[in-house]
């Protein structure tokens, strides 16, 4: 299938991958998948992920992911754009889950090297131009050389951008370099998007245009702030900011898709239930976690307008 020319200026700022919440017995709490969607679209974002890194997509199934897609979708009412997580390391699979995303009504498809098997360049040009033609959504490429054991390089992505179907790179190497880089090798309307919170900041001053974030799901606006302050030439405001949110980056970073559970449970937003193989965090990853969000809690700057007990908060430090 061929796609009209798309303009994804939506497609920058902190962009949160929002994790899947689950109830005690193992099921999707949709209440509270709604509940973190309108939080983020009440912050201001431009859009939101679902189904990908942070939501656990490994361990849901194509009927789970794609009754999540259309739960944000109804959420969302048009106000953000929601991008589903449709990767997989087989084509086939990764093609049937685009075509659920697309049937429950999602505005992106977020799209990850296929791991595990690594192909070469070649395999991934051809993977990635299959899915392409069994869609008409925006695809975004996702290349976290971490997790698949192959990048995408240089290359396949400025051959992949040519085509206007692919809007956007979720860049998850770390490379603050990268955007330069690729600036001169992609198309304009091509967007930059870190997925390392850690280095967002030096990616976004280096040409990025945003990052897919998890630490945004716990402090949207804050997140939201350094951007502005970046893009408006504030770094030392920006800076000072970004080193706030320091040990709460470490500490989801280290922790993951528990961490960030455990972060909005404190919050008041889900359970910290995950699936296996994760698990909830030991007692010494909680403390880290409730000091960084009582750290962040002294400025209100978690989430503007909700108590943070800091109280509650200080007694599990």
């Amino acid at each position: 299938m061929t796609v009209s020319a798309n303009h994804a200026d939506w497609l920058a700022g902190y962009i949160p991958d929002l994790p899947t919440p689950f109830d005690d017995r193992g099921a999707i709490d949709v209440a509270a998948f709604a509940k973190l969607c309108e939080r983020q679209i009440e912050a201001g974002v431009n859009a939101i992920v679902v189904c990908e890194t942070a939501g656990e997509a490994s361990t849901l199934t194509p009927v789970e992911q794609q009754s999540i897609v259309g739960a944000a979708v109804e959420v969302a009412r048009r106000r953000v754009r929601v991008i589903a997580g449709a990767g997989s390391n087989s084509t086939s699979h990764a093609i049937e889950l685009t075509r659920r995303a697309q049937q429950a009504g999602a505005d992106a498809v977020l799209s990850v090297v296929p791991y595990y098997n690594k192909p070469i360049q070649a395999g991934l040009y051809a993977h990635f131009r299959a899915i392409a033609d069994a869609t008409h959504l925006p695809i975004i490429l996702h290349d976290i050389p971490s997790r698949t054991m192959r990048e995408l390089s240089d290359d396949t992505l400025a051959r992949l951008a040519q085509s206007e179907q692919f809007v956007g790179l979720r860049d998850g190497t770390a490379d603050v370099a990268r955007p330069m880089r690729l600036r001169s090798l992609v198309p304009s309307r091509f967007r930059l998007l870190s997925a390392d919170d850690t280095t967002a900041l030096a990616f976004i001053a280096g040409g990025g245009d945003g990052c897919i974030s998890m630490v945004s799901n716990v402090a949207p606006e804050l997140c939201r702030v350094i951007f502005s302050s970046c893009r408006q030439g504030r770094l030392q405001s920006a800076r000072y900011l970004q080193s706030r949110l320091a040990p709460l980056t470490a500490a989801v970073t280290k922790g993951g898709p528990a961490a960030l559970k455990y972060a909005l449970c404190l919050l008041g937003f889900m359970s910290p239930c995950t699936r296996l193989p994760i698990v909830e965090l030991d007692e010494q990853a909680k403390s880290e976690v409730a000091s960084a969000i009582a750290e962040i809690g002294d400025e209100n700057l978690a989430c503007p307008g909700e108590s943070l007990h800091r109280p509650y908060l200080l007694s599990l430090v």
